[in-house]
C-alpha cells in the first residue's frame, strides 16, 4: 500500500506520542495536558495555533499556496472512565481512566498528517486541523461548533476518521448516507402506593407496573417501526426499592434509543410516552416519561464521500476500500459538525489480533501499525482536494 514515505519515516516518533498520550488518558473537558502536547507540536511544525475552544479544544491553521479551498480535518482526544487491563508499557497511569476507544491515535494520526502537510504544503488553500475535546457522552462536537467553529475557521468541507476493531489493518470503510446512529436517553419513573410485601393488595405495585412497561417497550420497534427501517430500544437501568419486605413507592427506568431517520426518532419517542403512561394507568399506577435527544446520527453527504472514498483508494488500494459495510448503531457527535458543514467520517480497521477487542474495553489498545496509513490517508485527501500549490 503507498503510505507515503515521509510520513513512513517518522512511524517512531508518532508510536512514541501516541504511547505518551495514552499513558496519560484525560476526561472530557479536562484535556489539558494532550491539548498542550498538540499545540506544541502544531507550532513546531510552524502551524498556527488556536486554544480554548470548547474549553480544552485545539485548531491549527496552515496556509498552502495561494487558493480559496478550506477543509477540516478532526480529531477527539479525550478517553474513558475505564480501568485499563492492559500490561504494556504505555499503560495509563491515572487509574480508573484510560484510552478505550483510540482517541490516542486519532489525535497522533492528525499530527503526523499535519508534520507533513507543514512540511511539503503541496496544496492551494486552507487546513484546519481540529482537536476536539469530550467526544464521550459530553457532546464536546457541539460545544466546539456552538461557539463558533466555522464561523472563525470558514472550512467548505469537514473530515472525521475512527479505528474500527474488527476491520483488518489497512483497510478502510466509508459509506453515503448514515454511518452511525442518533442517540437518545430516556428516563420513566413509575409511581404506585407502597404496601408490606406480605400484602400487596394493599397498595398500587410499581415493580409489576414497571416489568411491564420494559416488556411494551419492546413491541415499539417490532410492531411500530417500519421493518425496513432501523431502530433499537433497550432499557439500560431499573432501580426500585430498599427492602424484600417492601413493595416500594417508585421504580426508575432508564435507557436508550438509536435511529437514523428523524421520523423513526419521534415516532420511537412518543411511543415511549404512550406506552410507559397507559401501561402504568392499567396497573393503577402512573408514569411520567422524559426522552432527551443527545446526538444526531453522523450522515455522510455524497459529493464528500466520494472525494474521501477515492483518497483512502489511493493509500490503501481500491478494493481494500468498503462501500458496502453496514453502518453502526453506536453514535457519534462529530454528527454535529456534520450538521454545520458537508463531509465524510470514515472507519479505518483496527485489526483482528492484540488490541483488536472492540472499543470501550478494558482489553482494548490502538494498533500502531496503522498510525502512518491514518496520516497518509489525512495527507492525500487534502493533497486531492485542495489540488496541488
Amino acid at each position: 500500500m503507498p503510505v507515503i514515505n515521509r510520513i513512513a519515516a517518522i512511524h517512531d516518533d508518532m508510536t512514541a506520542w501516541r504511547h505518551d498520550i495514552h499513558a496519560h488518558p484525560e476526561l472530557g473537558f479536562q484535556e489539558e495536558r494532550t491539548s498542550a502536547i498538540v499545540a506544541e507540536k502544531l507550532e513546531s511544525f510552524g502551524i498556527q495555533v488556536h486554544r480554548g475552544l470548547a474549553k480544552t479544544g485545539v485548531v491549527g491553521v496552515l496556509e498552502g499556496a495561494p487558493g480559496e479551498g478550506a477543509i477540516a480535518l478532526r480529531a477527539d482526544m479525550d478517553a474513558l472512565p475505564i480501568l485499563e487491563g492492559n500490561d504494556v508499557a504505555h499503560r495509563s497511569v491515572n487509574d480508573g481512566t484510560m484510552h478505550a476507544c483510540g482517541h490516542d491515535g486519532h489525535t497522533t494520526m492528525l499530527l503526523g498528517a499535519a508534520r507533513y502537510l507543514a512540511e511539503t504544503r503541496n496544496f492551494a488553500g486552507t487546513v484546519y486541523f481540529v482537536f476536539q475535546p469530550a467526544e464521550e457522552g459530553l457532546g464536546g462536537g457541539e460545544a466546539m461548533v456552538k461557539e463558533g467553529l466555522f464561523e472563525r475557521f470558514p472550512a467548505s468541507a469537514v473530515y472525521g476518521m475512527h479505528n474500527w476493531p474488527g476491520l483488518p489493518p489497512g483497510e478502510i470503510a466509508v459509506r453515503t448516507g448514515p454511518m452511525m446512529a442518533a442517540c437518545d436517553e430516556f428516563t420513566i419513573t413509575v409511581e404506585g402506593t407502597g404496601a408490606h410485601g406480605a400484602m400487596p393488595h394493599l397498595g398500587h405495585d410499581a415493580v409489576v407496573a414497571a416489568a411491564q412497561i420494559v416488556t411494551g417497550l419492546q413491541s415499539i420497534v417490532a410492531r411500530n417501526v417500519d421493518p425496513l427501517e432501523a431502530g433499537v430500544v433497550s432499557v439500560t437501568m431499573i432501580h426500585g426499592g430498599d427492602a424484600f419486605n417492601v413493595i416500594p413507592q417508585a421504580v426508575e427506568l432508564a435507557g436508550t434509543v438509536r435511529t437514523f431517520k428523524p421520523e423513526v426518532r419521534n415516532l420511537i419517542a412518543a411511543n415511549i410516552e404512550r406506552i410507559a403512561e397507559s401501561t402504568a394507568t392499567a396497573f393503577g399506577t402512573r408514569a411520567t416519561a422524559n426522552v432527551e435527544a443527545r446526538f444526531p446520527a453522523t450522515v455522510n453527504t455524497a459529493d464528500e464521500t466520494d472525494r474521501a472514498e477515492a483518497a483512502a483508494a489511493a493509500v490503501v488500494g481500491t478494493e481494500r476500500v468498503h462501500g458496502d459495510l453496514a453502518p453502526c448503531m453506536g453514535s457519534e457527535d462529530f454528527a454535529y459538525m456534520l450538521q454545520a458543514r458537508p463531509g465524510s467520517y470514515i472507519w479505518i480497521g483496527n485489526g483482528l489480533g492484540p488490541g483488536g477487542c472492540f472499543l470501550h474495553n478494558p482489553g482494548y489498545d490502538f494498533n500502531d501499525e496503522i498510525l502512518p496509513i491514518g496520516a497518509s490517508y489525512w495527507a492525500t485527501l487534502v493533497e486531492r482536494e485542495l489540488g496541488a500549490g
